[in-house]
């Protein structure tokens, strides 16, 4: 199934051309683009864990190794189409538009971190998994049904493909030609679970034979590959043409939460290697400066930018009390039952 799905890839870890379809349309401003979003997010992410460790913020889910996927897909998005992230998207919620300061929020407990931009269609992170796949395909739906052209995106892992809702949301979205974009980033590992240990088949992009729709393997590593994929496939929806299916192979360098140790069950000294080889940020700096792409004064100065925008968020975060651990039981129904009301008043009684 490998050769029938090949992975789509446009710049090698060298930063050299491996396909040269797309040359003409990659220039100097898009990768700039891109590598200014990748490094915003990288350093959000890596601040995210600091804030963590720090005890300013609660448990934080990391993606460093995953920006290629995120930024690449995210800046294909039009205003006013939907993006359905998990709870490890918020690098593209970001790209996106999602407010620096309401994302932060949202690791640090507030609700305030889960109420949607006013800005953007980006629905809240999803935890429980696949379960906003359903979501997308429904939100897809009434766009068409609407008789607009917007197209919704839903974010999803490895894991998320052996979840039922997973084969619901694609199977309704096939039946109705759904506008929307699956996009799977596997990084091969279901919090502890290798990909090989909980599906047989090659590839997740072959699972779209089931339901009839088209299926692309991209690196996801390389932004490039990743964006021109997406937007093809936004294309397709935009014309009435349905979904599709995308495997995004990526390579996660960090733990699955700060609350879990990869040592005990992935081999770091793999990941380092693959950090050295894969780096989606190193890899596309390389190619700027293979083609004459990259400015040291440019790359210094957004460097700052983004440090001084991280800062300035965290400064709006910590202006917030710190959280109620009761307000989880507000949201649950819009009219509390007396079960969900008996365990708030049980938490009030053990905080007291």
């Amino acid at each position: 199934m490998k050769e029938k799905y090949p992975m789509m890839e446009i710049i090698d870890k060298a930063g050299k051309f491996v396909s040269k379809e797309y040359e003409k349309e990659i220039t100097k401003e898009q990768a700039q683009k891109f590598y200014y979003h990748m490094l915003r997010i990288r350093t959000f992410d890596r601040k995210g864990k600091a804030l963590q460790r720090q005890g300013r913020i609660g448990t934080y889910v990391p993606f460093e190794g995953q920006e290629a996927s995120q930024v690449g897909s995210a800046l294909v998005l039009e205003e006013k189409d939907w993006m359905f992230p998990t709870y490890r998207d918020h690098g593209a919620t970001l790209t996106f538009g999602a407010e620096m300061d309401r994302v932060l929020l949202y690791w640090n407990g507030r609700v305030e971190g889960s109420v949607p931009s006013k800005e953007k269609n980006i629905y809240p992170a999803s935890v429980p998994i696949a379960t906003q796949l359903p979501h997308a395909t429904g939100a897809a739906m009434a766009e068409t049904y609407k008789g607009t052209n917007n197209v919704a995106i839903a974010y999803f892992g490895d894991g998320a493909t052996s979840e039922g809702d997973f084969h619901e949301g694609i199977n309704i979205a096939s039946v109705f030609q759904a506008p929307v974009v699956f996009f799977n980033q596997n990084n091969g590992f279901a919090i502890s679970v290798p990909i090989e240990k909980q599906m047989n088949s090659e590839t997740i992009a072959q699972k779209s034979e089931a339901y009839g729709i088209p299926g692309v393997r991209v690196d996801g590593m390389d932004v490039f590959a990743v964006h021109f994929a997406v937007k093809e496939a936004f294309e397709r929806a935009r014309n009435g043409e349905g979904p599709t299916l995308i495997e995004a192979v990526t390579w996660r360098f960090g733990a699955h939460t700060t609350a879990d140790d990869p040592t005990k069950y992935r081999n770091q000294e793999e990941t380092e290697k693959k950090r050295e080889e894969l780096d989606p940020i190193l890899r596309l700096e390389r190619f700027m400066k293979n083609h004459d792409m990259w400015d040291e004064d440019w790359a210094e100065k957004i460097e700052k930018e983004i440090e001084v925008e991280l800062d300035d968020a965290i400064v709006e975060m910590e202006k917030f009390q710190k959280p109620d651990p009761a307000d989880m039981f507000d949201y649950v129904f819009k009219e509390p039952t007396w079960t969900i009301q008996e365990q708030k008043e049980i938490l009030k009684g053990a905080t007291k």
